[in-house]
């Protein structure tokens, strides 16, 4: 099996290679009569683009989404839709060095385990340029939480549904909570939501970058308006759901959601999220360790989770290896690459929490109504 698709009522299936002429996505199961267009799903692409900032990989990128299919006069068609994102700004030449070499902290020895073939240029399909094809198939997945939360005439009839996400720690810094505002979020490279550590991430991320070298980050991403009952109670669990869709984004090594790894320090007067009555019969809770979700299920709380974006592999240091002869060599991996790949995982991260909401939202409707 080859595991392209992800979802089970709203799929999409991501396709091509970070040097090949093109990336993209069909995405199946969307409901008919949403409104649709490409501007829709570019304003997520260009928050993810290459090229914005010096932070981020130099490689030039429009990421200018094309839909070929499934849309007709605005609207979806309830077909499957096609994307496709041309990739306009290869060089392949930078990766003839390691052509059969296998470099340490990227998948080519295990492509070549599983395979006996791979795309050395760029990583091929194991390279993050993958991610793209993600924001554009999240940017569906958002329309469709919101848009089928109205009636015909346009009336809200359930919650608005917000994901949103942000840089919460690099290397060994992280945010002060006290200072964190959203508005933050927008106005620095670094989707950070206080302002202070955005300006000390810049200071110790322009010497690893000068330096050659790269760093780790991690991100949080937080899901609001979600209301109660969605998820199942064992094996499709809400947050088994979300754990896996970001754990399955590239360089991605930890998740956990709410308290997570911190829950095995508090006691259970601690860990025990209370609640009081509230209006309309709707308890309201005194904190939420559980990061929105109870065995399995959506409590109407907001939807938190992390996950740990390792270093980038792709450095200047010489790094001691292998060859495809099982010869040692010593490895330096030329070309254009993030010092920090966790600052454009955040809106990667915001895309695969909408599309396990909506997979979700059409499952929790599919059997409750």
């Amino acid at each position: 099996m080859s595991y392209n698709t992800f979802g089970k009522l709203f799929r999409y299936t991501t396709w091509g290679e970070s040097h090949g002429p093109a990336i993209g996505c069909t995405v199946d199961g969307v409901p008919p009569r949403i409104p649709l267009c490409e501007a829709d799903i570019q304003m997520y692409l260009d928050q993810r683009k290459p090229g914005t900032s010096k932070y981020t990989t130099q490689r030039r990128e429009a990421d200018a989404v094309k839909i070929l299919s499934g849309v007709f006069e605005g609207q979806t068609t309830g077909t499957p839709i096609q994307l496709m994102i041309e990739n306009t700004d290869q060089r392949s030449k930078d990766y003839g060095d390691i052509a059969k070499q296998f470099r340490p902290g990227h998948a080519d020895m295990s492509y070549i385990a599983k395979y006996g073939i791979r795309d050395y240029r760029g990583g091929g399909r194991s390279s993050a340029r993958e991610t793209a094809s993600r924001v554009a198939a999240g940017a569906i997945a958002r329309k469709i939480l919101n848009d089928t939360m109205n009636d015909t005439r346009g009336n809200t009839r359930g919650n608005t549904i917000s994901v949103r996400a942000s840089m919460v720690q690099m290397g060994r810094t992280k945010i002060n909570t006290d200072r964190f505002s959203w508005d933050t979020v927008s106005q620095n490279p670094f989707f950070c939501g206080d302002p202070v550590t955005a300006d000390i991430w810049a200071s110790e991320l322009d010497a690893i970058r000068k330096n050659g070298s790269s760093i780790g980050a991690v991100i949080e991403v937080v899901a609001e308006g979600v209301p109660a009952g969605w998820g199942a109670p064992i094996y499709s669990k809400l947050d088994t759901d979300i754990a896996a869709a970001m754990m399955s984004i590239n360089a991605v090594k930890g998740v956990e959601i709410g308290a997570g790894m911190n829950a095995a320090i508090l006691t259970g007067e601690e860990n025990a999220d209370q609640m009081a009555p509230g209006p309309n019969g709707k308890p309201v809770f005194q904190s939420n360790n559980a990061g929105g979700i109870l065995g399995g299920i959506s409590s109407g709380q907001p939807i938190v989770a992390r996950f740990a974006v390792k270093p980038t592999s792709s450095i200047l240091t010489p790094r001691r290896s292998v060859n495809e002869a099982g010869e040692a060599v010593n490895i330096i991996t030329k070309g254009r690459h993030d010092p920090c790949v966790g600052i454009r995982a955040v809106p990667v991260g915001e895309a695969m929490m909408a599309a396990v909401l909506a997979d979700h939202m059409m499952m929790h409707r599919a059997q409750c109504g």
